[in-house]
């Protein structure tokens, strides 16, 4: 079912959880991961990442097939934990919880190791409570002890892994209440320490929450919505169960009229059956009571009636209920073994026939639904076609494209973005890049500006808004906008590189060499600090500490084109054009559009006497980035060596008039 996981990358979030997670590549680590904010509600998932970085890197293929294994060893514990329970239909019931396509999202997107993990101890704490109560008296004292403290322990490590698994103290009083029929003050008690964990871990959840912004006031919602939408997001992951289509990475975010009587009903209906089965709860309605009642308990921290930051895109997901899921499947798998069981020998083999095309069609759509995860701009693809008011689709498709140089495209998808969501802080940051990259600097600060109008503590705005001014030869400007995202955030190590290469073109190396190393103290593998300081360090006449910076970089990436072109300035300086120019071609193999290199291997020719060469990079350059009076210098050294004298000083005047 999710052989196709073989050809997935990385997608949405998981840089941020994992490729450039300081925990996990550097230069925070395991002991940031357990005593700092860094690993914000899941340090035992990052414990996880941290080891498989640590043993194969960013290879992605080892991270999505430990998620397979761990959804597989899911569906072997919950088998295990039914059958435990009592439940008919325990294998029935696991299999179709693990192939059902709505798992998909978890399985196949590496950043859901949140889901998976944290789902295998939270059914192993249920299986080993389960032993617990089932431990008669004829069993050791010792043996119930041992069951107990591995509930509690497993109990810790769940809620470790995610937060969602806070409700396990309701679970188990489920759990209590089928095996017992009752709920009794003993069997409460040994609930005591799994309550105290869910309080830390709720605590420790809303406090991450409300840091990334999941209060924000734009998105905040009144009580009524918040009930309203309760209800609907209950119908709407048991009708994703019933019939798993369309499914979709972004759901469309509905709002509610809470002003409308009719905007209660879902709410109303879900009640309405939770009060039906609650009367029937002794009788041939108990399984369908645990089942819905346990739907509602896991889907507790995602109904929507607390603050989520993941509200402002949908509020619902696929992912959300990969615990809760587990109810309404082997509830449906129990009434499928019963009425097997009431068969004769042709209408059993009939029904078990019937249940093995239900589970491979269940493994065909799965199976069909993992493609989408191929890679980031495949699954923003396939959201927008499902649902084509995604704003933040359009952005991160926007985002991928720009990624590849695919600047035009990505600036569509921006402006579309921008279209069905106008007051959009991360479509103006992203339009401000993209315009940076294709020299239209005005844009780009319009947009800058822009996002800053709706957040004037956007540290990112400003940073760009910087980047943008050096560029146009601001530099004091831009020195103020870096010092104002430092301010806001002291930890931004691209705001301190980029304020770095201001005071260096200011002439102040020496502090430019202070801010590239603070970049460097909060981000050692920033490759374009260590070549930024190398400049720095050129500049100033130390080219051995230069060269070993560029060497670093180059290390960390060796594909690194602005390196190697800082390797070939130190050989310009010795004297060396050949070397040098040999190292620029190099450079422009890996990034054919990197000014720099074209100026300077334009600079480099000039010195062996290939005029014509020198003039047809050093136009591609200004080409590139118009706004670059090197280029037109070394334009008009090279012209005024071919005795073209007017054209040269046209050069000249104008590379005078952009410095």
């Amino acid at each position: 079912t999710y052989a196709q996981v073989r050809r997935a990358g990385f997608i949405w979030d998981d840089d941020m959880h994992l490729t450039q997670n300081p925990c996990v590549v550097g230069p925070l680590g395991l002991a940031d991961i357990w005593t700092s904010r860094a690993a914000r509600y899941f340090p035992m998932v990052l414990t996880t990442f941290w080891a498989e970085h640590a043993i194969w890197g960013l290879n992605p293929l080892p991270y999505h097939v430990v998620n397979v294994l761990m959804h597989a060893a899911c569906a072997i514990v919950l088998w295990r934990v039914l059958r435990r329970l009592g439940v008919p239909g325990a294998l029935l019931g696991a299999s179709l919880w693990a192939l059902h396509p709505v798992q998909v999202e978890s399985v196949a997107w590496i950043t859901e190791l949140k889901n998976t993990q944290s789902c295998l101890f939270y059914l192993l704490c249920i299986l080993f409570f389960a032993k617990w109560l089932r431990a008669g008296l004829s069993e050791a004292a010792g043996g119930r002890t041992a069951y107990y403290a591995a509930a509690l322990l497993f109990a810790a490590l769940a809620m470790a892994s995610k937060s969602s698994t806070v409700v396990l103290p309701a679970v188990l009083a489920l759990c209590v209440w089928w095996v017992r029929g009752s709920l009794r003050w003993r069997d409460l008690a040994g609930l005591a320490p799994v309550v105290l964990m869910a309080l830390a871990a709720i605590a420790l959840s809303l406090w991450t929450q409300h840091l990334e912004g999941a209060n924000a006031p734009e998105w905040t919602r009144g009580l009524p919505e918040r009930i309203a939408d309760a209800g609907m997001v209950f119908w709407f992951y048991l009708g994703k169960l019933a019939w798993p289509h369309p499914l979709i990475f972004i759901y469309p975010r509905w709002d509610v009229d809470w002003t409308r009587a009719a905007s209660y009903a879902p709410t109303a209906a879900m009640l309405a059956l939770v009060l039906v089965l609650w009367r029937g709860r002794v009788g041939l309605l108990r399984p369908a009571f645990i089942a819905v009642a346990y739907f509602l308990v896991a889907l507790g921290p995602v109904l929507g009636l607390l603050d989520q930051y993941f509200w402002r895109y949908s509020l619902v997901a696929d992912h959300f209920q990969y615990l809760a899921s587990m109810g309404p499947v082997a509830l449906a798998a129990a009434l499928v073994s019963r009425a097997l069981a009431g068969m004769g020998a042709g209408g059993r083999a009939l029904g078990i026939a019937a249940c093995g095309v239900l589970l491979a069609t269940l493994g065909g759509l799965s199976w069909r639904q993992c493609a989408d995860y191929e890679d980031a701009e495949t699954i923003w693809r396939s959201t927008i076609a499902a649902n084509p008011g995604c704003w933040m689709a359009h952005n991160n498709l926007g985002a991928s494209y720009l990624e590849s140089g695919r600047l035009d495209d990505a600036v569509a998808e921006f402006r579309k973005a921008l279209g069905t969501r106008g007051g959009n802080l991360e479509a103006h940051q992203n339009l401000g890049n993209a315009f940076v990259r294709m020299g239209r600097l005005d844009e780009a600060m319009a947009h800058y500006r822009a996002a800053l109008e709706l957040d004037p503590g956007f540290a990112k705005a400003h940073n760009g808004l910087g980047d943008s001014l050096l560029r146009a030869g601001r530099v004091d400007e831009a020195v103020a906008q870096f010092e104002e995202a430092l301010r806001i955030d002291p930890a931004f190590a691209d705001a301190e590189d980029n304020c770095g290469n201001a005071l260096f073109r200011a002439g102040r190396a020496d502090k430019a060499i202070e801010h590239y190393r603070r970049a460097l103290a909060i981000d050692p593998m920033n490759v374009q600090a260590h070549s930024n300081l190398g400049a720095a360090l050129l500049g100033t006449g130390r080219a051995d500490e230069a060269v070993g910076e560029f060497h670093k970089a180059l290390a960390i990436d060796p594909r690194f084109a602005s390196a190697m072109v800082n390797i070939g300035n130190v050989l310009m300086q010795e004297g060396k054009p050949a070397d040098a120019a040999a190292l620029y071609a190099r450079a422009l193999a890996i990034a054919p559009d990197l000014a720099e290199a074209h100026n300077n291997l334009g600079a480099a020719l000039i010195e062996m006497g290939r005029l014509d060469e020198a003039i047809a990079h050093c136009r591609r350059a200004l080409e590139i980035n118009p706004a670059y009076p090197e280029a037109r210098t070394n334009l008009g050294k090279a012209l005024f060596k071919q005795g073209k004298i007017d054209e040269a000083d046209a050069q000249f005047q104008e590379a005078m008039r952009s410095r």
